[in-house]
């Protein structure tokens, strides 16, 4: 299993190129908030049972998805700080240790065109950031930190791409076929 994992800011257009590459390659898409999404009917954001528990939920699919023998599973991430620092290394090592292949595509847009996207109506329906003050409060404090992700092998900046172009690209740089 190729496990195609995508990340970027708030707003960078994760979840749409990665829909657009799922309709190329065929793979499934798993994105980020239907874990989050599900832990916040229960618990608050970033409190030790919802930090543990998305974690958990986010391995365990991938896991899955590997010894099920599915071709491909795409999965979008926004690094910040309540991930903890083992997170990747633990993927990597429960994709690998199953005979899985992964690799990181970074996805990257100028700050004021992120906060342009923030009100977009299509981020409401996964409860997705929306406010531009909180996204500058996020970053202030550092909490949208992706310094402990891993060289991508491959960024593209979403501003001056479509999202069918970008997930074109991604496609071709990992020599994905459906």
């Amino acid at each position: 299993m190729k496990l195609v994992f995508i990340y970027g800011m708030p707003a960078s257009g994760k979840l749409t190129v990665a829909r657009d590459l799922a309709r190329i390659t065929g793979f499934k898409l798993f994105h980020n908030h239907l874990a989050v999404d599900l832990l916040l009917t229960t618990f608050e954001f970033g409190s030790e049972p919802f930090v543990q528990l998305r974690e958990e939920i986010w391995l365990s699919v991938f896991s899955h998805a590997c010894r099920s023998g599915i071709p491909g599973l795409i999965f979008t991430f926004a690094p910040e700080s309540t991930v903890r620092p083992t997170f990747i290394d633990e993927t990597i090592r429960t994709v690998s240790d199953q005979g899985g292949e992964l690799d990181f595509v970074g996805l990257t847009c100028p700050i004021e065109e992120l906060k342009r996207r923030l009100d977009n109506p299509s981020r409401r329906e996964f409860g997705k950031l929306t406010s531009a003050d909180l996204f500058d409060e996020l970053r202030a404090e550092g909490i949208l930190d992706d310094s402990y992700m891993p060289k991508p092998k491959l960024i593209l900046d979403t501003s001056v791409l479509t999202p069918a172009d970008a997930a074109a690209r991604i496609a071709e740089t990992l020599g994905l076929q459906r």
